[in-house]
């Protein structure tokens, strides 16, 4: 099992920062950390949830459209944490914010979530 707990949510007023971190825990099923791709999604009130960005296990990154140039994804594979530096903040970034992390193996998926936290971009 992999626990994820993400931190740093909340209020910023339109054009702010805000960074989001994601702890990992737990065996992570036997495999290390970094064979993880580390992954941010939000949810907004009545939308699905969308994708927003992918760390892959391979250090290829790559963002949703809505967020590219504005939203940074990293990780730290020692610490075994991903973050989300989200600058330039609209309104429409308003969700909560949840990590990811997924390895498939075969025909398995080893799939996790955290609880998620909220960020909330208004005036």
């Amino acid at each position: 099992q992999l626990q994820l707990a993400e931190s740093g949510g909340g209020l910023v007023q339109p054009g702010g920062s805000l960074r989001l971190s994601c702890a990992a825990s737990g065996s992570g099923s036997g495999f290390p950390f970094n064979f993880y791709t580390m992954g941010w999604y939000r949810q907004a009130p009545g939308n699905v949830r969308e994708w927003v960005a992918s760390f892959f296990s391979g250090g290829a990154i790559v963002y949703a459209d809505s967020v590219k140039g504005r939203f940074t994804i990293s990780r730290d594979n020692a610490k075994k944490m991903v973050f989300l530096q989200m600058n330039d903040m609209k309104p429409e970034d308003t969700a909560v914010y949840s990590c990811n992390a997924i390895y498939r193996r075969g025909e398995v998926d080893y799939d996790y979530w955290g609880q998620g936290t909220q960020v909330t971009v208004s005036s």
